[in-house]
């Protein structure tokens, strides 16, 4: 008796730890707003209200959003002409009856097909998906869950965020997702995939949020969520899941050979350019005329950079707006319209969002002190060798220089002769671990101009007991700066 009870106990426990869990889980329904219409209404993807198990109830979770997750697959016609062999005998090709009774009339134009993922983001058929998915098709063809097949036409593309918006005539209402805030998406949240991998229709994979703020190189203004869900060729255009049902990322790329590695683009920057896609049928983004590099711990320390965030300034374009405005090559970005800038890849990002023509208050660290600049943001366009000569090695620092010279500045094509041109770099010396190279042009040193390799020396004296020298180096047509630890 004593040992029944005890289960009974323990039976008890567990059912109240149960209802406590679910209650604790009971996650609102996914079908909320509108992309496009009316408010008030909400004919979206219908959902239960019923509690889901921890992580979450996988197969409701599916029947309620795959009905507006779509398959793509899109046709190119890529016309060619056989070439055709000279013939020395005249304008008659005599091998050219061989070639026709031989091979036959082989066909001019080919058709090259691919397949891709989407999801519909509003009642009268705009979908999402990937730029890359659908750029150059001649044809359109999306499948539904139920099977039905409709020819869509492109309303927008972005290929700097890889996104483009499509449309289909379904001639009725259609099932829609909910776009989330992949803002707010947390390290280690669950999520889930839907697509056509390998064409094989619908299919959904869970995992978590592996990495947020990626940076694979695919353009200006990566910013990718790394998933674990699997991602694989076909699932370009999908959407990525929360565990509400919101659509947080687009899936867009993933690495060859690598497992459990997959990258969504964040939704919040789908959200940002979907009104400019259906308006417009393009992206117009704001422009601040700067090239912008990272601020290292010590370049940060030579700058006097409290907290050592921001994007620092190599450069800025000539008559951009923010040379018009007063902005500086050393000066560091750490805000701009209000928003904290923390490092160098933030910053695009922030000033693509700003609608030309607006004026905003940039901060930025001068010398040790914030100044506030205000600044009319402009509109974004659409998208060496070593000479010989009398050289000089500084010692410590690794760099061979010499006056840039006019045979050298008219061989290498520099219109500013005045700086010291690097003809040769010490293999793991200082200034190789700071970047340098051969064939730079060092302009400044510690913010200090230099004209020429007498002044360079006079220059190196004067910094030889600090423990970082900030140069300023142009390098083709881009200005940076290098930071060099002296020994």
């Amino acid at each position: 008796m004593i040992r029944k009870s005890k289960v009974v106990v323990l039976l008890l426990a567990a059912v109240a730890a149960g209802l406590v869990i679910s209650a604790a889980f009971n996650l609102p329904p996914i079908s909320n707003a509108l992309f496009l219409g009316n408010k008030d209404k909400d004919p979206a993807v219908p959902t239960t209200q019923a509690a889901r198990m921890v992580p979450v109830d996988i197969p409701t979770l599916f029947k309620e959003v795959s009905p507006a997750v779509v398959n793509i697959s899109t046709t190119q016609v890529v016309r060619f002409n056989r070439p055709r062999m000279r013939s020395p005998f005249g304008q008659q090709d005599p091998f050219e009856d061989f070639w026709n009774n031989f091979f036959g009339n082989m066909p001019r134009e080919q058709k090259r097909r691919s397949l891709g993922s989407g999801f519909i983001v509003s009642e009268d058929g705009y979908i999402l998906t990937n730029n890359h998915v659908v750029e150059k098709a001649d044809e359109i063809t999306v499948t539904l869950l139920d099977k039905e097949e409709f020819k869509a036409k492109v309303v927008g593309t972005d290929p700097k965020t890889d996104i483009a918006l499509i449309k289909i005539a379904a001639g009725k209402k259609l099932p829609f997702v909910r776009l989330g805030d992949s803002e707010k998406l947390a390290i280690g949240e669950w999520v889930l995939a839907i697509g056509n991998p390998f064409g094989l229709g619908h299919t959904v994979t869970a995992g978590i949020v592996s990495a947020k703020g990626r940076i694979i190189g695919s353009g200006p203004y990566d910013d990718f969520i790394q998933t674990d869900a699997s991602i694989n060729p076909g699932n370009s255009g999908g959407p990525l899941f929360n565990l509400k049902g919101e659509v947080v990322g687009i899936n867009t790329a993933i690495i060859q050979g690598g497992q459990g590695i997959g990258f969504a683009t964040p939704i919040h920057l789908a959200k940002a350019i979907l009104g400019q896609l259906k308006e417009k049928g393009k992206v117009t983004r704001g422009w601040l005329g700067v090239y912008i590099q990272k601020l290292t711990p010590d370049m940060a320390e030579s700058l006097n950079v409290p907290g050592r965030k921001g994007a620092l300034v190599a450069d800025v374009t000539k008559d951009g707006p923010a040379a018009k405005a007063g902005i500086r090559s050393g000066d560091v970005i750490v805000a701009f319209n209000g928003k904290t800038v923390s490092d160098e890849h933030e910053l695009p990002q922030i000033v693509a969002a700003v609608p030309p023509g607006k004026k905003v208050d940039v901060k930025v660290i001068r010398e040790g002190k914030e100044v506030s600049i205000p600044v009319t943001v402009g509109e974004m366009e659409g998208e060496p060798g070593k000479r010989a000569g009398a050289p000089d090695l500084t010692k410590g620092l690794g760099l061979t220089v010499q006056d840039i010279t006019p045979e050298v500045a008219r061989h290498l094509e520099i219109e500013n002769r005045k700086g010291v041109l690097v003809t040769s770099v010490e293999p793991g010396s200082p200034a190789d671990d700071a970047g340098f190279q051969e064939g730079d042009v060092v302009r400044q040193i510690n913010r200090e101009a230099v004209a020429n390799a007498a002044e360079f020396q006079k220059s190196m004296k004067k910094v030889k007991s600090e423990k970082t020298v900030l140069f300023l180096v142009e390098r083709g047509d881009a200005r940076l700066f290098l930071a060099v630890k002296n020994k």
